[in-house]
């Protein structure tokens, strides 16, 4: 989507104006587009302004736009890659549109269509441990396969491993920010944004030139619960933005999961705290598609080749002798009739498919 014609410019710059005008929220934007379009309101008259119940304040700003603040988001706009989505118009997710105070524009930078697919967020600690980092990037890539758009929040830690595990998987992802987007935070994600925009999508309500404010992220994050159809939290502490946005989630009436962990592990307590609110445990990726299944049918045609069977009875065999946890090969020889040869070849086999792992100790563990 590119922003470049004058005519598109001369409507769209009353959606910019008036976004900028201090005292002018979310709700009174939302409130004003229920009786007039942007460009009407700025053709009333001061009494009928007042009628609506706006403060002086306010009706001086309308009356008097500031034309030049929104220049560079014109300029901005007119370049590959960028776009704006108005409240209005027709490709304006609908997702968003049910939570309490969708945000009136949203700034991208990418693919929109992307944002009419079936969505699951993913969010978590900044500061995960190795673990976290590697569940959250296999659940993501394992869920774009299955044909889920992995949304999160482009912050380091889980939702980093979360947009990079889709990446992998060849699947879209969805990053929701707190700044402008001529911009990247964290600096040192400016590749992986980069990566994000070829083939995936980000958003923002901020217009560009906006820099990181710790207030913008609460704001992000009921974006991304909104986006969604179920959000899963991986790793979070029980005082983490993650929490917020798991509330977010199910004020917004979308499933939220989280992944148990030891009682031992700070960032485990925040997920053990959303099971014991009744948010569902989530020990494999299918779980959240059965929870799901009610809103999403997942059609085993159009899924990608790789997730199709593709074992013979022999392979997936041995795959149902590998444990999810280090499994030998000799604990393989005993347990079958196979030779350690034949054993190795179909382990390779199951490797490179995705099916498991190898561990160090001359060890595989099954991680799907």
């Amino acid at each position: 989507m590119n922003i470049a014609t004058d005519s598109i410019n001369e409507n769209l710059k009353y959606w910019l104006v008036l976004s900028r005008v201090q005292g002018v929220g979310t709700r009174t934007f939302l409130n004003l587009l229920e009786q007039h379009t942007p460009e009407q309101l700025y053709a009333e008259s001061t009494a009928a302004l007042s009628a609506l119940g706006l403060k002086s304040a306010i009706i001086q700003a309308i009356k008097n736009p500031d034309w030049a603040s929104i220049a560079y988001d014109l300029e901005w706009l007119a370049l590959e890659n960028n776009g704006v989505i108005t409240f209005n118009d027709a490709n304006y997710p609908s997702q968003l549109k049910e939570i309490s105070d969708p945000p009136p524009i949203l700034f991208i930078r990418g693919n929109p269509e992307l944002l009419a697919l079936p969505q699951i967020a993913i969010v978590g600690s900044r500061n995960p441990s190795s673990i976290g980092v590697e569940t959250a990037f296999d659940f993501a890539k394992q869920l774009s396969q299955f044909g889920f758009v992995i949304t999160s929040g482009l912050a380091l830690g889980i939702d980093g491993a979360s947009h990079r595990g889709a990446l992998a998987a060849q699947g879209y992802t969805i990053a929701v920010t707190g700044t402008g987007l001529d911009r990247v935070y964290p600096a040192r994600h400016k590749d992986l944004a980069l990566e994000i925009v070829e083939t995936g999508l980000m958003v923002s309500e901020f217009p560009p030139g906006t820099l990181a404010k710790s207030n913008h992220f609460p704001r992000r994050n009921r974006i991304i619960s909104g986006l969604c159809q179920g959000l899963l939290v991986v790793e979070a502490a029980i005082q983490s933005g993650s929490l917020i946005t798991a509330k977010m989630a199910l004020e917004q009436n979308r499933e939220v999961f989280a992944i148990p962990g030891s009682i031992h592990n700070p960032l485990a307590r925040g997920c053990n705290a959303l099971i014991r609110e009744g948010a569902k445990l989530v020990e494999t990726t299918q779980d959240i598609l059965e929870e799901l299944n009610v809103v999403y049918q997942q059609d085993k045609e159009m899924l990608p080749v790789a997730m199709q069977s593709t074992l013979d009875l022999e392979q997936q065999t041995l795959l149902n002798r590998v444990m999810f946890s280090p499994t030998s090969i000799d604990y393989l020889v005993e347990n079958s009739d196979l030779s350690i040869e034949s054993i190795s070849s179909m382990l390779l086999i199951l490797e490179l498919q995705g099916y498991l792992e190898a561990i160090a100790g001359g060890c595989y563990m099954r991680i799907k």
